[in-house]
C-alpha cells in the first residue's frame, strides 16, 4: 500500500478567496476606489506590530512549531482509514502466531509514521500497562502541541485590531498636524482609519480562521492516532482479526 500523497488544501484557499471577494465587493458597492485602501503606513504598522508582539508573547520554539503548522495547512495528506485498518489486520496475524517481536522487520514498511512509532514501542515495551501509558502520553503531547500552535495565532489575532487602532492614531496625528488644510483633513481622517481595517482583516480573515483550522486538523489527527493506538493494542493483545476489525470499524463508520 502506498503512502498518501500530499495535495493542496483547495477548500482552505477557496474560503480565503470567498472572504476576500466578499470584502472587496462590499467596498466596491460603496463607490470607493480600492486604491484608497492601499496605505503603506498602515501595512507596516499592522504587520510589523503583530509580528513583533508574537515574538514577545510566544517562545521561539512555539513560533517555529506554529510556522510549521501553518505551512501544513496549505497541504493536506488524506488518509484512507479503511486501508489503514487492513494494514493493521495484516500485522495481527503474524503477531498472534509468532509474537509481537515478529513485527520488527515489518515496521519500516508501515505507511503511516505514527503507526511506525507505535509498533516500535510495542516491540520495545512488552508490558501492556507501560505500553498503554506511553501511547497515552504521546497522544496528549501531540494534542497539546497542536493547541499551542492554535493559541499562538489566536493571541496574534487578538492584538492585530488593537495595533490597527494604533496605526489609526498615528494617521490622525499626521492629519491634525495639517489642520489648517480643511480639505486635506477630511481625506486624511478616512485614510487614517484604513489601519483599523487592516488590523480587523488580518485578525478575522486570516489569523483566527487559521487557528480554528489548526484545531480542526488536531481533532482529526487525534482521532486517527487514537485508532492506530487501539489497533496496535489489539495486535499486542493477540485479538482475533475479526474482533479487531469490528472494534476499529467504529472509527470509520461513526467518527467522533
Amino acid at each position: 500500500m502506498r503512502a498518501a500523497v500530499r495535495r493542496i488544501d483547495v477548500s482552505m484557499f477557496a474560503g480565503i478567496a470567498i472572504a476576500v471577494a466578499g470584502v472587496v465587493a462590499g467596498i466596491s458597492a460603496t463607490g470607493i476606489r480600492m486604491s484608497y485602501f492601499l496605505q503603506p503606513t498602515g501595512v507596516f504598522i499592522v504587520l510589523g506590530g503583530t509580528l513583533g508582539v508574537s515574538f514577545v508573547t510566544t517562545p521561539r520554539l512555539a513560533l517555529r512549531n506554529t510556522a510549521r503548522a501553518v505551512a501544513r495547512l496549505v497541504w493536506e495528506k488524506p488518509v484512507d482509514r479503511a486501508a489503514l485498518i487492513q494494514e493493521m489486520l495484516a500485522l495481527a496475524r503474524p503477531a498472534r502466531t509468532r509474537g509481537v517481536t515478529a513485527l520488527e522487520p515489518m515496521i519500516a514498511a508501515s505507511t503511516h509514521p505514527f503507526l511506525r512509532e507505535t509498533l516500535s514501542l510495542a516491540v520495545d515495551l512488552p508490558q501492556r500497562a507501560e505500553l498503554k501509558a506511553a501511547f497515552e502520553t504521546k497522544l496528549r503531547l501531540r494534542e497539546r502541541q497542536g493547541e499551542a500552535c492554535a493559541k499562538t495565532l489566536e493571541v496574534a489575532g487578538g492584538f492585530a485590531p488593537t495595533i490597527g487602532i494604533l496605526g489609526t492614531v498615528v494617521g490622525l496625528i499626521e492629519v491634525l498636524s495639517q489642520f489648517t488644510n480643511i480639505a486635506g483633513v477630511a481625506g486624511g481622517v478616512g485614510a487614517a482609519f484604513v489601519s483599523t481595517i487592516y488590523g480587523l482583516g488580518l485578525a478575522n480573515l486570516l489569523l483566527l480562521p487559521a487557528a480554528n483550522r489548526i484545531r480542526a486538523r488536531v481533532a482529526e489527527n487525534f482521532e486517527l492516532d487514537e485508532m492506530i493506538v487501539e489497533g496496535v493494542l489489539c495486535v499486542v493483545d493477540g485479538l482475533h482479526p475479526a474482533l479487531m476489525r469490528e472494534r476499529l470499524n467504529a472509527y470509520v463508520e461513526h467518527p467522533h
